[in-house]
This record gives structure tokens, sequence and C-alpha cells, in this order.
């Protein structure tokens, strides 16, 4: 397979809303719960902290309300090593909040983010630093969904014909059926996906979205615009399909202590992986890699590897990825958060 196409190398604009998160300490259902823990919640800003954990120079660009909590989920990207300086702070509208409820059928989220800070998002925000020395603009389907003026923000975004962009765009579908009541979902996240470049998407959101018997082929025929589509099987596998053909590569296996957050860690590593000139199989195993860190803790961002012990993990054999990377990966995360 040739080398793919990719972006130029430069920061990378995660544009999005981030919350604040409450959920009870230990995970237990809240009406049991005796105390809640304070983070943040956020999929674009999650794919910045994660991209700054790899080296890769990443800008958050966002609203939240002059109240304590935007003060903390501010503070709180700026740790990960973020970029917020472009970060506004509205004094009119407060800080999203969510409320996370865990049970045996898995976790519920409560959304407390309608009139948000972040909600009054607009086009405008595109015309500005940070964009204007971007490599690449990434955006998730949640956006949309959050206001009409969030809509036009990422439909301007992508109205541009993907040869004139300045940057190249990124997208991930991250359908959230709560935010779109109204049944346009399909057919405006379709649109979206098809006029971006880079494209990450679940095969069984996918399904969900535009039909129960949608394969990795078919989902490519529906999506013929992006340079790369990257479709995440679940425990299974991530394929990346491109104008050369599709490459595969499996999931590491891993105890799952909460699957949120996963899925923006594969895509920032990914992300990574292709901004470092990587082949697509190692930009795979990359995003494989950064989604364990995910899966591994209860809140959003967990830890990476030290650098040698991801190279050394990249380096594998197809044959040894899959049983040696799982082994190895049983224990470092662990590790990171007892030191």
């Amino acid at each position: 397979m040739t080398a793919p196409w990719r972006p130029a190398p430069g920061p990378v604009v995660c544009l999005g809303e981030t919350m604040a998160a409450l959920a009870p300490d230990p995970p237990r259902p809240l009406a049991d719960a005796e105390q809640l823990r304070l983070s943040v919640a956020g999929a674009e800003s999650n794919v910045a902290m994660y991209l700054a954990d790899h080296g890769v120079p990443a800008r958050w660009l966002s609203a939240v309300g002059d109240d304590p909590l935007g003060g903390r989920v501010r503070a709180a990207v700026a740790a990960a090593g973020v970029d917020v300086t472009h970060v506004r702070t509205d004094p009119h509208r407060p800080t999203g909040l969510l409320l996370k409820n865990p049970g045996p059928a898995g976790t519920r989220v409560h959304y407390y983010r309608t009139g948000s800070a972040a909600s009054a998002l607009g086009p405008g925000l595109l015309d500005g630093e940070p964009l204007r020395s971007a490599a690449v603009l990434h955006l998730t389907g949640i956006t949309p969904a959050l206001s009409a003026s969030c809509r036009a923000l990422v439909t301007r975004a992508l109205d541009t014909p993907a040869a004139d962009r300045p940057y190249a765009v990124s997208f991930d579908v991250n359908h959230r059926a709560a935010l779109w009541p109204d049944g346009t979902a399909p057919a405006v996240l379709r649109t979206f996906a098809d006029r971006a470049d880079i494209v990450f998407v679940g095969l069984d959101e996918a399904q969900e979205l535009w039909g129960a018997d949608l394969t990795v082929t078919g989902l490519r025929d529906l999506l013929p615009g992006p340079r790369i589509l990257v479709v995440k099987d679940g425990a299974r596998a991530a394929t990346a399909v491109t104008a050369n053909g599709a490459c595969t590569v499996p999931a590491l296996r891993t105890a799952v202590v909460e699957p949120v957050g996963a899925g923006d860690a594969f895509a920032a590593g990914f992300l990574a992986g292709l901004l470092r000139a990587e082949t697509l199989p190692r930009a795979l195993r990359l995003g494989h890699l950064t989604a364990v860190s995910a899966l591994k803790v209860t809140g959003d961002h967990g830890p990476l590897p030290e650098p040698p012990d991801i190279a050394r993990l990249l380096e594998l054999t197809d044959r040894d990825w899959r049983r040696e990377g799982s082994e190895a990966v049983r224990s470092w995360p662990i590790k990171a958060i007892a030191g």
C-alpha cells in the first residue's frame, strides 16, 4: 500500500464544548452514593489532551461560563498541556454540567447544558486565531446538535471544498441520540462526515444511523468523500480506508473500567500517528494504545505509557501485536495511576 494522504505538520485545534462532570466515587448508582467526584468531560478537549500527551501541539477552542466550574474546566484542560488561551469566558451563560449515574446496565449520563456558554459558539469563531495557523481542525457530531449557531459553525467549516481549505478537517461522528430529538441526525451527520478529510465512526454507530446491515465496504460507499475513513468495530478491530484500499488492525484486549472517552483517545492516537508520518497500521496501533488508557480509568483521560514502551509496542510483528500487546497493557495504566 502506498503512503496515505496526511495533513501538514502543525497544531491541531479541537473545537467543542467541555463540561464539568460529577460522578459517584467510588462508582455506584447515584441513589447509593455518599460522595461525588468532580472532573471535566468533553469529546474535543479529550482529543486535545491526548494529543498533548503524544507531544502534538494542541489547542482547545470553546467557551465557558464566568463561574467556578468554568475555571475548573479551563484549568484542567490547560494542566494537560493544551493551549487554552483562546477559550472565551461568557459573562452571561453558565458552564455546562453532566451527571453520571452508574448502574448494572451501564452508566447513564444526565446533561445540564441547555443555554450553556459553548452553545452560543458561532461561525465567527473560525475567522481568527488559532485557526489561521492550524494544520488540523477537529470537530465532532456533538457540536452541531447544541444549537443553531453551533450547527452553522460546523456547516461553514465544512462548506469549503477540501482542496481549498487552509487546514484539514477531522470529524468524529460521535452520535449522541439525546441531543437529536428531531430525527435529523442521520442526514445531517452523513453530510458533515462526507465533507471532512478524516472521519472517525463506530461500526455500530453507523449501523444505528444509516442501516443495520452496513459493512465497512458499504460505509465507504455511503461516505466516499473523506480522504481517510476510520471505522472502529468495538473491541474487535479498527479499519482505515483510503483511496489505496483498507487497512485493519485488531484492538488490544484489556479490562474495561469505563468505556467513556475511549473513542476520543483513539482519534487522538490515530491523528498523532498521522501527523508523525507513521504508516496507517502504526497510526491505528497508536489509536488502540491510546484508547486503552481511557478504558482503564473512571475518567475520560488516563495516563499513557512511557514513549519507549509505546515505541516497542509499535514495532511488534502483526502476529505478536494482539497477544504481546494485550499482555503489555494489562499493567502499565495501573502502574502509572498508582505512581
